[in-house]
């Protein structure tokens, strides 16, 4: 049986739903059961596998031709499914959180060497000084500052795109901090909001490149303080897309119902939000594809697909589209819809948007095409496209090697991994010689990347 730490949490919102707690309540497990698969989509041999059951026993009490009455049944199902103890009338696990709702602390950072960091130090002034000087300086802010803080921030994305944000992160932190500080001090209305509309900025790019990095406490607690400076302007279209990229990481998580859930609230956030433009729609709508195709949801995939491009088609130029959704443009609209049918299995139609949106991927952006090409080779593997594929992930290790991105690396190893059973083609032979040579470290003392 798995360690309770191990299993995948259940969505909080299927947690809190009626249909659940009554299903809990009254243990009626064959409900139990119906639920999780199709709200979480851990289907019954997973039900079996976490909970110590045999797969015919799960199917027994789905069919309700069984009952699970003993105690230590239902204390398997309880740590194998992650659902509260309190909820089946059991005592507090011992995998659950404390009650009170701690944030998630942060991992220590990295302390260097005495010999790397003392000659720096030494010439630098001391913390009681920095607080001096900060006293005495003169902050005459303006509608200038701002623009130069918006500024730098677009130049942290460009920066993301080309290299990943590891080396980038501290300054964004820094910036970050400077920001909220600002805010301690009384500011006209005016240049308060748009402080707060630049704090969260940063705080969401911080947690994107914890995401990026698969640092995922780290980027919950971030883009969780991003959601809470938008909101205490109450600037809705902002809040939504924090939503969305918390949806996106619950993605990567292996929690589709949480997916599903953040996308929603997203969109009802913009929906309520004064000027939502269609490009934003059309990216929150891209974004509930994602999560219904992480599902297996077919149907809803497909509509969630249908009405990104219908908001998409709405879009006019003189729309006042906020400068964070600029990045979703037409080629962005095609790779994504090309990757929701591949999430899906649909490799015969994502092939060819993929490719085509990997044409037009602007050379700089290091990231997108490697993960892009990733993903258009894993497709063609899966059309029994053995040379195509292993030349598209080919061309794609320049630049997955040119970037910090460990969501590139990932996708990486699930390639060389999907190549397992074509090992000794000339073409997967081809793949990995070029692989230890342009990234000899994902390969060297492991079969594995």
């Amino acid at each position: 049986m798995l360690e309770p730490s191990r299993s995948k949490e259940l969505p909080v919102s299927l947690l809190t739903d009626p249909m659940m707690i009554e299903a809990c309540q009254v243990r009626d497990f064959g409900r139990i059961f119906q639920l999780v698969k199709a709200r979480a989509g851990i289907y019954p041999s997973m039900v079996a596998r976490r909970c110590d059951l045999t797969p015919s026993r799960v199917g027994e009490v789905i069919a309700g031709r069984r009952q699970l009455l003993h105690m230590d049944v239902i204390e398997r199902i309880s740590d194998g499914l992650r659902i509260p103890g309190r909820m089946l009338g059991l005592a507090r696990r011992s995998w659950e959180t404390p009650p009170s709702l701690a944030v998630t602390s942060r991992e220590p950072a990295e302390v260097l060497a005495p010999s790397a960091v003392e000659p720096l130090a030494a010439g630098l002034p001391g913390a009681d000084v920095d607080s001096i000087l900060a006293l005495a300086a003169e902050r005459g802010l303006g509608a200038s500052t701002l623009d130069a803080l918006h500024s730098s921030i677009a130049d942290y994305w460009r920066r993301d795109d080309e290299h990943g944000g590891e080396t980038l992160r501290p300054a964004v932190v820094g910036q970050l901090r400077y920001v909220v500080d600002l805010l301690k001090e009384q500011r006209p209305a005016p240049l308060r909001d748009g402080l707060h509309g630049i704090a969260a900025e940063l705080a969401r790019l911080t947690g994107w490149t914890y995401f990026d990095a698969r640092q995922y406490n780290q980027a919950r607690a971030y883009f969780t303080e991003s959601l809470g400076l938008a909101k205490a302007i109450d600037d809705r279209q902002f809040m939504a897309n924090v939503l969305a990229c918390m949806s996106l990481q619950a993605t990567y998580q292996d929690k589709p119902g949480d997916a599903l859930a953040l996308v929603t609230a997203a969109q009802d956030q913009a929906r309520t939000a004064a000027g939502t433009t269609p490009r934003v729609l059309a990216m929150l709508a891209m974004r509930e594809a994602f999560a219904h195709a992480t599902l297996g949801n077919h149907g809803a995939t497909h509509t969630a697909i249908s009405e990104a491009h219908t908001h998409f088609g709405r879009i006019s130029s003189g729309d006042p589209d906020p400068a964070w959704v600029g990045y979703f443009d037409e080629p962005k609209l095609i790779v994504d819809t090309g990757i929701a049918h591949g999430r899906l299995g649909e490799s015969a139609l994502a092939e060819p948007l993929i490719a085509d949106a990997l044409r037009h991927e602007h050379a700089s952006n290091h990231r997108g095409r490697a993960f892009h090409a990733f993903w258009l080779a894993r497709t063609q593997l899966q059309r029994g496209k053995l040379d195509e594929a292993c030349h598209t992930a080919m061309d794609a290790l320049a630049p997955a090697a040119a970037v910090s991105s460990q969501r590139v690396a990932g996708h990486l190893r699930e390639f060389y991994e999907q190549l397992e059973p074509f090992r000794r083609e000339p073409a997967a032979v081809a793949f990995e010689a070029r692989l230890r040579e342009v990234l000899p470290r994902q390969v060297s003392g492991s079969p594995r990347p």
